[in-house]
């Protein structure tokens, strides 16, 4: 029988591979990018790719306020996308961190309008507490009908986004001020009762601290702890984790009752610490772009941080020239696409390998 011939490349899986050889890796794809970055820039622009490299820079971190808010918008940001890694790890796939958010911030929001009279520590207790319990009630509501009708959890997330948004336009219509705007406005701008305190002069901060307590928190959760290890199970297999002794049912209901949680947390930062109102376009998307965040860090919450902190620089970044330059904002989300497609494609060669074949090579 003749030989036939072997194909020139082969790819083959990686046993393993050394963590400073995948960290060079991922950081030759980061310089590759901003290579052919530079590359689009010119055809585009005609721009000095390092100027606008620079504007990114200015617009992210310039100023001493510019960094700041990009710090904080990355902490809500990587909050979103906490709240989505433990339903993630157990393939329960939470597509309505947009909606859990969005429920967290009209709770926050109503107990500020509806207490704003009662003594301040009743406020601040009560908005985070409200903002938690209604988006664990938004995450539970899919994860009950998951874990007793086994409904399509995909959907039933994604359509309570929109139940959630239609919601908080109700709640913008009766809460309207002055009648007739269609608008609330700050919310107990006088007074400042349920906002977020300052520390020590910088009103930016608190709610970094509270969200990398939350990463730490979840990290120690997810990797040390008995639910930790049966929401892995779970998602490795069901019925490995029923023959094990765990019960699925209880695992997807509290595992989502912790995302929608956290998801919550999120909504009251937003509503009491960022914007201090409460709109339709509040949350702005993050509960998409928190899926991203935490598929690029491989449900790491450690590696969420600097993922969420890349796309927000990029993000701020965006804006800053589009207003420096006169450019399009679409060009420079290209450029942050340019970004992503690199750090995601680096991963084929973290994990797998291309070899060669040597000439004569072949099979009978």
């Amino acid at each position: 029988m003749s030989a036939v011939k072997e194909p020139l490349l082969h790819i083959l899986k990686r046993d393993g591979i050394h963590p400073a050889r995948a960290l060079m890796i991922r950081l030759a794809a980061v310089l590759a990018s901003l290579v052919v970055c530079a590359v689009v820039i010119v055809l585009i622009t005609g721009l000095n790719p390092l100027e606008v490299y620079a504007g990114i820079w200015d617009g992210a971190v310039g100023t001493n306020r510019r960094m700041w808010v990009t710090f904080r918008d990355a902490a809500i940001l990587l909050c979103i996308g906490l709240a989505v890694t433990p339903a993630f790890r157990m393939r329960f796939w939470n597509i309505g961190a947009e909606g859990q958010t969005l429920a967290g911030a009209m709770a926050a929001a109503a107990v500020m309008i509806y207490l704003r009279d009662a003594p301040a520590w009743a406020v601040y207790a009560l908005c985070p507490l409200a903002g938690v319990a209604a988006g664990m009630l938004w995450g539970l509501l899919p994860a009950v009908c998951k874990a007793r009708w086994n409904t399509n959890e995909t959907l039933f997330t994604l359509m309570l986004n929109y139940v959630a948004t239609q919601v908080v336009s109700f709640g913008i219509v009766y809460w309207e001020n002055p009648k007739g705007s269609n608008h609330v406005g700050l919310i107990n701008s006088s007074g400042r009762q349920g906002w977020l305190p300052d520390l020590a002069g910088n009103g930016y901060l608190l709610p970094i601290l509270i969200v990398l307590t939350l990463t730490a928190l979840l990290y120690i959760y997810m990797n040390f702890t008995k639910q930790g290890y049966e929401i892995a199970v779970v998602g490795e297999s069901e019925n490995t984790a029923r023959y094990a002794g765990i019960r699925v049912s209880r695992v997807i209901v509290r595992t989502m009752a912790l995302s929608g949680a956290m998801a919550g947390v999120a909504g009251y930062l937003l509503t009491c610490g960022v914007g201090h109102t409460i709109s339709t376009s509040l949350v702005g998307g993050r509960g998409f772009t928190a899926i991203v965040v935490a598929w690029l860090a491989k449900l790491n919450p450690l590696a969420m941080t600097l993922v969420a902190f890349l796309l927000v620089f990029m993000q701020k970044g965006a804006n800053q020239i589009a207003t420096q330059f006169g450019l399009n904002e679409n060009a420079s989300e290209i450029l942050t696409g340019i970004i992503l497609f690199f750090v995601l494609g680096c991963e084929f060669f973290i994990r797998y390998r291309v070899a060669v074949r040597r000439r004569g090579e072949g099979v009978k």
